[in-house]
C-alpha cells in the first residue's frame, strides 16, 4: 500500500468511529428520555392516587412543582398524610412549607 492509500484508509476510519460515537450517543440520549418519561408517568400516576383531582388542579407549575410533587410522594409513602391528600389538606401543606421557607432570622442588639 501506498502512503495515499494508507491516509485514506485511516481518514475513513476516523469518519466510522466519529459516527460510531454520535450513534452512541444518540441512543443514550434517547435512553436517558425514555427513561425520564417513564419515571413522570410513574410520578403522575402516584400523585393521582394521593391527590384528590382538586388538590392536583392547586398544585403550582415549574420548578416548585417538581420538587413538591416529591416531598408529597415521600410524605404519602411513609404515612405521615392520610390519603388521598385533599385540597384542604394540600392547602396547609402549602402553608408550612412557605412558612418554612420564610423563617427571618432577627439579630437584636443589646
Amino acid at each position: 500500500m501506498s502512503a495515499e492509500e494508507d491516509e485514506e484508509l485511516e481518514r475513513l476510519r476516523r469518519r466510522r468511529l466519529l459516527e460510531l460515537q454520535l450513534q452512541q450517543r444518540l441512543a443514550e440520549e434517547q435512553r436517558q428520555a425514555a427513561i425520564r418519561e417513564e419515571m413522570e408517568r410513574r410520578k403522575d400516576a402516584i400523585l393521582r392516587r394521593i391527590l384528590t383531582s382538586k388538590a392536583r388542579q392547586r398544585l403550582p407549575r415549574p420548578a416548585f412543582t417538581e420538587q413538591l410533587e416529591l416531598q408529597l410522594i415521600q410524605i404519602a409513602q411513609s404515612g405521615r398524610v392520610k390519603l388521598p391528600i385533599t385540597d384542604q389538606l394540600l392547602k396547609r401543606i402549602l402553608i408550612q412549607l412557605q412558612s418554612a421557607q420564610r423563617r427571618e432570622t432577627r439579630i437584636r442588639r443589646i
